[in-house]
């Protein structure tokens, strides 16, 4: 009686999670959230860019290097100028030749009640959270389109896109609902060119710029979260890894939220 060999009809894990000879752009990737995304997307095997002002980019860097020679540099970036963006992707090109993932992660959340808001700090937290989304968005996907490739985008969010989480963070909220927009409205035009556009949205992660440092609030917060705890950076990394690999090939257009369960209350 002869056998049939069934042979296998979908592609291995290990290469649906692999991003060997893939160049990712992780923004805000100095410390926090974007430093695990950057550290995961590298474990993957994809090159990595650090963009980021801050001067630790370059112990990130030389982190990752000591694993995968040449894998990665840093870009001191200011996502909200321009200028400094386009600097950031032209190095990148030069580099490594292309770009398939931009993690659109730098924001930052001065908290600060409405009413005693002045305009300048309204301002700066629109032109980093959200110009500076479009800006590096822009860039990329120009050369994406350019390059014939079916790239990955990834912004970081947040629970506030959604539903406040406190007092204090109304221009950051604004800035949010805007990328999550965003995320939408070109998750639709770039879809054409085989670019999948998605966001995340984490909920309270502990990391070193996190606006909760009160003992007292923390523990309210916490007590508001299923779970009952605040999330790791490494919990968005994993789920960046899983927008950024083929694990969600058919997926655009989608938030992903990563909260402990704190909007069900």
């Amino acid at each position: 009686m002869s056998t049939t060999t069934l042979q296998p009809t979908t592609t291995p894990l290990r290469e649906i999670i692999s991003l060997e000879d893939q160049t990712a752009v992780v923004t805000g990737s100095a410390m926090g959230i974007g430093r695990a995304i950057a550290e995961r997307l590298h474990e993957a095997g994809a090159n990595v860019v650090i963009a980021d002002p801050d001067k630790l980019r370059s112990q990130v860097v030389e982190h990752m290097c000591a694993k995968r020679a040449d894998s990665a540099i840093s870009t001191a970036t200011d996502v909200s100028n321009e200028n400094s963006v386009h600097q950031m992707i032209e190095q990148t090109m030069m580099q490594f030749g292309g770009i398939d993932i931009l993690v659109n992660n730098a924001g930052i959340f001065p908290a600060a009640p409405m009413l005693q808001m002045d305009s300048s700090l309204f301002k700066r937290v629109i032109d980093v959270n959200l110009t500076g989304l479009f800006l590096c968005t822009q860039a990329a996907a120009k050369r994406m389109v350019e390059n014939n490739c079916p790239g990955k985008i990834i912004n970081i969010t947040s629970i506030d896109a959604i539903h406040p989480s406190m007092v204090g963070l109304a221009h950051y909220d604004a800035s949010k609902h805007g990328a999550w927009g965003f995320t939408e409205s070109v998750a639709l035009e770039l879809a054409e060119y085989g670019i999948r556009v998605n966001a995340i949205a984490p909920g309270g992660i502990q990391t070193p710029g996190a606006s909760i440092s009160n003992p007292e609030t923390l523990n309210e917060f916490q007590q508001k979260i299923p779970m009952g705890r605040m999330g790791q950076p490494d919990e968005i990394a994993l789920a960046a890894l899983f927008l950024a690999s083929d694990m969600s090939s058919y997926i655009t257009g989608s938030q992903l939220v990563a909260d402990g369960g704190r909007l069900l209350r």
